[in-house]
């Protein structure tokens, strides 16, 4: 039964953060099929789940500093939960991830498609660690797409099938910025590649630099099109979850083949 005055749970307000986390900031609305379900599964409003939502943006600095805002005014219990996220994200990403398919009744395994790759999956621990990295690497290619809306960081490309949520810092350097949405950016296939092997980086100004290596291939015509022809041009900043300075400064002095 929805009950509007009906104080929020700590699970019901992670299971909303992770909404927040994976859908686009203008689709924060009661119409967005995504908060519907979700309003249903918690026995609430979707007027309420988008008002939660709203609420947490309020507190988003990346928000702030683009002069978006979100809610007026919200909970401490939701401050919480935010300090929780950004405090621990490969915590509760997993967590989150576990509460939403017990609010909705769907494993794990059905959420992650983790049976659906022809890879045998052991048992035991084995099998619980490799659900966690399967489950935490979706949670975060879910956030950055959506914090980029669902588009190419420098070209614009909109189709999904094409874009990658790139680590700005690789996975195995830093296990605790694995789930980090700052630790990501919203790269074409191509582009992806060519960051994640330092070909491209992006600057402390959020300009792309191409590096040198690539000057021995200007004689071919994708590679300037592709590649060299982006060099200084910014790329487009997300809604949430800006890059993280520090971060960035990793893959420009640790990554980047200048």
């Amino acid at each position: 039964m929805n009950n509007a005055n009906r104080k929020w749970s700590r699970d019901e307000l992670v299971v909303a953060f992770n909404l927040y986390c994976k859908i686009p900031f203008g689709t924060i609305h009661i119409h967005n099929p995504q908060i519907i379900e979700l309003a249903k599964a918690l026995g609430r409003t979707p007027s309420a789940v988008s008002w939660k939502l709203a609420n947490f943006a309020r507190l988003d600095p990346s928000l702030q500093k683009r002069s978006i805002k979100g809610a007026t005014h919200g909970s401490r219990a939701d401050i919480e939960i935010w300090d929780e996220f950004n405090n621990d994200w490969d915590r509760l990403a997993y967590e989150s991830e576990q509460l939403v398919a017990r609010f909705t009744g769907i494993s794990l395994e059905q959420v992650t498609q983790i049976d659906s790759s022809g890879i045998i999956i052991p048992d035991g621990r084995e099998r619980e660690a490799l659900v966690r990295i399967r489950v935490n690497q979706g949670f975060f290619r879910a956030t950055v797409l959506a914090a980029y809306s669902y588009r190419c960081c420098l070209t614009g490309l909109s189709i999904s099938e094409l874009l990658n949520a790139s680590h700005i810092v690789p996975w195995a350097v830093d296990p605790s910025n694995r789930t980090n949405p700052r630790n990501g950016l919203c790269f074409n296939a191509l582009h992806d590649r060519a960051f994640d092997r330092g070909l491209i980086t992006v600057t402390p100004e959020h300009k792309i630099k191409v590096s040198s290596r690539i000057n021995s291939f200007s004689k071919e015509k994708a590679v300037v099109d592709y590649l060299i022809s982006y060099e200084g041009v910014p790329i487009n900043l997300p809604d949430r979850f800006l890059p993280d300075p520090d971060l960035i400064s990793y893959h420009n002095t640790k990554v980047f083949q200048g």
